[in-house]
């Protein structure tokens, strides 16, 4: 039985009881095919609009590299043709020539390589209907929007050059985030713990915050009975009937109220420590008061204002 040879990369396979006295010769020479196939880079030279890479049974051959370097000077956009066509390849594509480089193998899908561009492809091998697909083919939209890989390279020495220690999972919060640039500039601060206009406020390494204008609190008409100052540290209620208050307040928060029309009808306070120049005495409300409520670990007191009456 005479030798055969494998499919993809040429390899031949000695029959048993063949080649008596050459044996070691074909062996090495399989050996630099399996090089070739494994780790080896051709330097394939292009003329013209076409040309065959091919890989030959049982010899060295082009078609039997594991990385293209294409070079030369072919006329116009080359034609590069996969035989035979029922192997099945995997090459590393370099094209350094001035045009585009198309990759076929049969009548199915094949692959173009752009001047100056790298791919990596492989030949599925199906006879007369073989393809040659991009195996980079995923990235082709992001590395559209990229530009290119120098364009990655350069945001790469970017980030570097920011000191930044983000892990992945610390980036991957971003996705899907609407923020705009705009916003993201809102951070854009002089001084931490100084407030500036249109920015983000800040707290100081002592934990201060200065405001560099006015403070502007939130006024809130207060409907219900419960002293929150969650709902601004500024409210106001007109009494219709009489009320029993409740709060809401932790240590070291502090809301103030204005009551109208709080003599014509019963006020009930939570307990409270009124603070006057009497003592613990509660105010006699009139038609119009104003009274401070803050709240110290777990004593809640008020101070009576006064009356615009």
């Amino acid at each position: 039985m005479p030798s055969t040879y494998t499919t993809n990369g040429g390899i031949e396979k000695i029959a048993t009881g063949e080649q008596s006295g050459s044996w070691g010769t074909t062996t090495n020479l399989n050996f630099d095919i399996i090089d070739r196939i494994t780790n080896g880079v051709g330097s394939i030279s292009l003329s013209g609009t076409s040309s065959n890479l091919q890989t030959a049974d049982g010899s060295l051959s082009d078609g039997q590299y594991k990385a293209l370097v294409l070079g030369g000077s072919p006329s116009g956009t080359h034609t590069i043709t996969v035989l035979p066509n029922d192997a099945q390849k995997i090459y590393f594509i370099q094209n350094n020539t001035s045009q585009s480089v198309i990759f076929d193998q049969g009548s199915g899908a094949n692959v173009t390589v752009a001047a100056g561009q790298n791919d990596i492809i492989y030949c599925d091998g199906a006879g007369a209907s073989a393809a040659v697909v991009s195996l980079l083919n995923s990235l082709e939209g992001y590395l559209t929007s990229a530009n290119n890989l120098s364009d990655l390279s350069s945001a790469a020495t970017a980030l570097t050059n920011l000191g930044l220690t983000a892990t992945a999972a610390d980036i991957n919060k971003l996705d899907g985030a609407t923020v705009t640039t705009a916003e993201i500039n809102y951070n854009d601060i002089t001084t931490l713990g100084t407030s500036q206009a249109s920015k983000t406020v800040t707290a100081d390494a002592n934990g201060d915050v200065k405001f560099s204008n006015a403070i502007v609190e939130t006024v809130y008409n207060l409907t219900g009975t419960d002293l929150d100052p969650n709902n601004g540290t500024a409210q106001y209620k007109t009494i219709s009937a009489d009320t029993t208050f409740t709060e809401s307040l932790v240590s070291g928060e502090s809301l103030s109220l204005q009551l109208t029309n709080a003599s014509a009808y019963t006020i009930t306070f939570p307990t409270i420590t009124w603070v006057s120049r009497t003592g613990n005495d509660a105010p006699t409300l009139t038609a119009s008061d104003t009274i401070v409520f803050f709240k110290v670990n777990t004593t809640l007191y008020g101070v009576w204002v006064g009356s615009s009456d």
